[in-house]
């Protein structure tokens, strides 16, 4: 199944409501910028970006007039240290902004921003993005309900986020995959399990090869590899159930072979259980801020009728939760399937409590 018959055409970027302007003001998302997306809009030229094969990057590589050149960069290296450091202006002067680049690739045309350090020449990304809810729902998700924390920023129509390091999936299935070991490559077929389960279960969807990075972790005598998600656009928007599943999309042929070639059924099975384990045990330990995040998302509209439905009906089909009949928006939906894998996984543990007890 091609993505053009996966995917829908384009999706809308949605405002941010009361709710949820609060929810971020409560947990420091919502911080005063000196810069917005619009203002990074008005470069006076751009040259393409090519990577070290001469092929083109879909980025390019944007330049500012005089006048403007001064300003932005000053606010730029605000922003980094607001996202990075306390917020004043005592790293700036140690601070060049190398780069901008802008692609006009996907929904969101992010900027990305490049910041070195002139006293050691480390540098680092963060991206310029404009604001959707629905992004900035996948993006608290991702900090709760993953193995790894994100940080980022909202102000009005603004969205900043810190750049997540590793290997772009395209780039390493391309050049690293095949010179991986026997071992490694049994290891990246389970760690494809586990991100396949955490994506369904919290409705991330369009995770192709390109929007998701691995990451190498070198741990005693061996490399671990760890998968995670770097674009968040799709968040619960789309109806197509297998949008949510990345084994369907054809980029990721060859991770769902590795899973076919190195897993037993038995170990898939055990795999997925353990995803669905820690997920629900980072809904329970999330407390109130998930709470919070659900209740605003219940009433928030991210996604057009048509979805829903057709969402909520594969989901009743899949799970056979019942539940999923009464959602009337995309949130609701959302918040029963955390819901239904949280009170799945209390069913079992208490289950296991009674045995244990009689």
């Amino acid at each position: 199944m091609t993505e053009e018959k996966l995917m829908s055409k384009k999706k809308p970027a949605y405002p941010v409501q009361k709710k949820l302007d609060a929810y971020l003001e409560r947990y420091n998302r919502k911080i005063e910028i000196p810069i917005f997306y619009e203002d990074l809009l008005r470069f006076a030229g751009s040259v393409v970006v090519y990577d070290n094969d001469g092929e083109d990057t879909l980025w390019v590589r944007v330049y500012y007039s005089d006048s403007d050149r001064k300003e932005i960069d000053m606010s730029l290296k605000q922003v980094y240290s607001i996202l990075h450091s306390d917020g004043s202006n005592r790293i700036v002067e140690y601070l060049n902004v190398d780069a901008v680049d802008f692609c006009t690739f996907g929904n969101s045309q992010p900027f990305r921003i490049k910041v070195r350090n002139i006293l050691n020449d480390n540098y680092t990304y963060f991206y310029v993005k404009k604001t959707d809810a629905s992004r900035i729902y996948g993006l608290e998700l991702e900090h709760m309900l993953s193995p790894y924390n994100l940080n980022f920023l909202v102000y009005k129509d603004t969205l900043i986020e810190e750049h997540i390091a590793g290997i772009p999936g395209d780039m390493f299935i391309k050049d690293v995959l095949p010179k991986c070991s026997e071992s490694e490559k049994a290891q990246l077929a389970k760690e494809f399990v586990k991100f396949n389960e955490r994506c369904m279960i919290r409705l991330l969807g369009d995770m192709r090869s390109y929007n998701y990075v691995i990451v190498p972790v070198h741990d005693f005598d061996h490399v671990v590899y760890r998968i995670r998600a770097i674009d968040f656009d799709q968040q619960c928007y789309e109806g197509k159930f297998k949008v949510y599943l990345p084994q369907f999309f054809k980029e990721n042929i060859k991770m769902v072979e590795l899973v076919t070639n190195k897993l037993q059924e038995y170990s898939v099975d055990q795999y997925k259980i353990e995803e669905r384990s820690i997920v629900a045990k980072r809904i329970i330990s999330s407390g109130n801020r998930i709470k919070r995040l659900i209740n605003s998302v219940k009433v928030d509209e991210i996604s057009v009728h048509e979805n829903v439905e057709r969402l909520k009906t594969e989901l009743q089909e899949f799970t056979h939760d019942m539940e999923f009949k009464k959602c009337e928006n995309m949130g609701q939906v959302l918040a029963t399937a955390l819901d239904f894998v949280k009170r799945n996984y209390e069913d079992v543990s208490m289950k296991q409590i009674i045995e244990k007890k009689f």
